[in-house]
Parts: structure tokens; sequence; C-alpha cells
């Protein structure tokens, strides 16, 4: 087993269990909630200036504004959601911006993987029609309008959270273990 240093085991830490209960709060109700993503945005800033000092902390402000930029461009086309640009934000802040691409790259991979699965079981499952109901049919609001936040997460394939979760834990796997041997 290769030796960690500090800074690593907190990182490890702090980052696995941020990630795990984001995808399980994205899973369950469709939400990353502010209470989780604001304070680990801060953690990650104190966690790089504590242990880098100031290549720390820009490396924290670099991290945040490649995972709040990309994913912001994609919460504007309506391709992401809100969750999902904060939760790139403070991953960011613990990773770095070049740590910060590669898991954004892994997550696409992850998350069109899963997609492209999910809708396999469904077409399989359930049929072309509800399979395309379920997931392409734009629904309109009571009095007519677009749809909703509520109804476009409903049609959501999959939670980003989860791709995010497990590209986070390859990458770090990798970075941290790679290179010992493994």
């Amino acid at each position: 087993m290769p030796e960690l240093t500090t800074a690593q085991v907190v990182l490890l830490l702090c980052v696995g269990v941020f990630t795990l209960a984001a995808a399980i709060c994205d899973l369950r109700f469709r939400k990353i909630p502010n209470k989780m993503t604001a304070p680990m945005c801060v953690a990650g800033i104190v966690y790089q200036v504590a242990f880098f000092q100031m290549d720390g902390l820009w490396t924290s402000l670099l991290g945040f504004a490649a995972g709040f930029g990309i994913l912001f461009v994609l919460w504007m086309i309506a391709t992401a959601g809100g969750g999902d640009v904060k939760l790139m934000a403070a991953l960011g802040t613990w990773l770095g911006w070049l740590t910060t691409l590669k898991v954004l790259f892994c997550s696409l991979i992850f998350v069109t993987t899963g997609t492209i699965g999910i809708v396999l079981v469904g077409l399989l499952s359930r049929g072309l029609r509800r399979t395309k109901d379920q997931y392409l049919t734009k629904n309109k609001n009571d009095n007519g309008k677009g749809e909703s936040t509520e109804q476009r997460q409903k049609r959501r394939v999959m939670a980003f959270a989860v791709p995010v979760a497990l590209a986070t834990w390859s990458i770090l796997a990798l970075q941290l273990f790679g290179n010992r041997g493994w």
C-alpha cells in the first residue's frame, strides 16, 4: 500500500464523502442542496491554502473557474442543472483546474455510457413509444407554457452527480496510485 501524505488523505476523505453524498442526494431528490455545495467550496479553498499556501489559493480559484464556468454554460443552454454547476465549482476548489477538466471529461464518458444503457433497458422493457414519452416528450405547464424545472428534472435520464462521483474517484485513484505499481 502506498504511503499517502496528510494532504492526500484529507483530499480523499473530504472529496470522497462529498461526491458520495451529492450522488445520493441527486439520485433520491434530483437536487444537490446549497447547504452541501457552499461549505465544500469554502472548505476546498481553506484546504488548498492550508496545505499549499498561495499556490493553493490559485489552484483553488482556477479549479473553481473551470468547474463553474463550463457547467454554467451548460446550465445556460438548459443541459445541466444548477446543482451540477455548484457541484463542479465546489469540486474544482479541491481538485484544481486540470484535475477538474479530467473529471468533467471522464464524467461525460460515464454519463454517455450510462444514458445509452438506461435507454436501451427502457426500450427492451417498455418499448419505443413509452421510452420516448418518458425521456423526449416535453411537458407543458397548466398555463400552456414551457415545462417547469420539476418537469424537466423528471425527464432527466441520469443524475449527473453519479457519473461525477465515479469520474472523481477514478481520476484520483489514477493520480494517487497509478504510478505506484497498481
